[in-house]
């Protein structure tokens, strides 16, 4: 089949679709994750996605609602044991491995296919139907309008927390808030690059687009056609060789990261501008 002939296939054109809606979302938090200093706690969460979508498969329901469901469970126990930042990262650490080890007993115990495995480890979009693309918009939509809603009080808590505590922002409740979406971004995410190369999507673009801006506006804009670049045209790319979806994507993200980086240098000499 030629190229444009799979452009035609109803999989294919659901995928790209999926990885739309999905660059747009994750380009939306990454700056967010970023300048608050989540891509490890992206990378637990994306464990406890993985361990439901395993627990999913294991029960015979829908690998997307599990890997939500997963998700949302690791976002809230890393708001509640994470109080004090100095406990983050091994509260993460605790929750990864957690996740991790309970998802591979999980997919030990599945006799199903071999390929349902793989995939939630390196993702799997052509497998992507009709109800996961529901469940994905929709849940998009609820991430999207939340974030719209919480965005400048999330912004000032995430640039200087300690002012916003003191001009009465509720710091605390937005970091829970804030966990929740990103939690059912990861959980979508996987779907798409799995539960190992989460970060391609969630972290890279928004990191290569901090490296072009510092306006806040400028640097969504960016991280968003950045993720779109990669999801998109990470899928379109893997279609006439037949390669898995997932390192292309990261591997289109990365490169983005290197020219933006490169370019960050050449016109900063090493600093970012606004």
């Amino acid at each position: 089949m030629t190229f444009f002939d799979l452009l035609e296939l109803d999989f294919v054109q659901t995928a790209l679709i999926a990885a739309a809606v999905l660059g747009l979302v994750a380009g939306a938090l990454g700056p967010f994750i970023v300048t608050r200093k989540m891509a490890f706690a992206v990378h637990g969460t994306s464990e406890l996605a993985f361990t439901g979508g395993a627990a999913a498969l294991l029960l015979g329901v829908g690998v997307g609602y599990g890997a939500l469901a997963g998700s949302i469970l690791a976002a809230v126990l890393l708001g509640v044991l994470s109080r004090r930042e100095s406990d983050r990262d091994s509260v993460i650490g605790a929750i990864l491995a957690f996740g991790l080890g309970m998802g591979i007993l999980m997919l030990a115990l599945y006799k199903g296919r071999s390929s349902n495995k793989f995939g939630l480890l390196v993702g799997q979009i052509v497998g992507v139907d009709s109800t996961d693309l529901k469940l994905l918009v929709v849940s998009s939509v609820a991430v999207l309008a939340v974030l719209a809603a919480i965005y400048r009080p999330l912004f000032f808590a995430s640039v200087d927390p300690d002012v916003a505590v003191a001009r009465g922002v509720p710091v605390r409740g937005l970091s829970i808030v804030f966990a929740v979406l990103v939690g059912i971004a990861t959980a979508l995410s996987v779907q798409v690059v799995g539960a190992l190369l989460v970060l391609a999507l969630m972290i890279t673009p928004a990191a290569a687009a901090m490296r072009l801006t510092a306006s806040p506006v400028r640097a969504v804009v960016l991280s968003v056609v950045f993720a779109e670049v990669a999801a998109v045209g990470g899928i379109l790319l893997s279609l006439q060789p037949g390669l898995p979806v997932s390192a292309l994507v990261t591997a289109v993200s990365f490169v983005i990261y290197l020219v933006c980086r490169g370019v960050g240098a050449v016109r900063t000499g090493g600093t970012r501008v606004a």
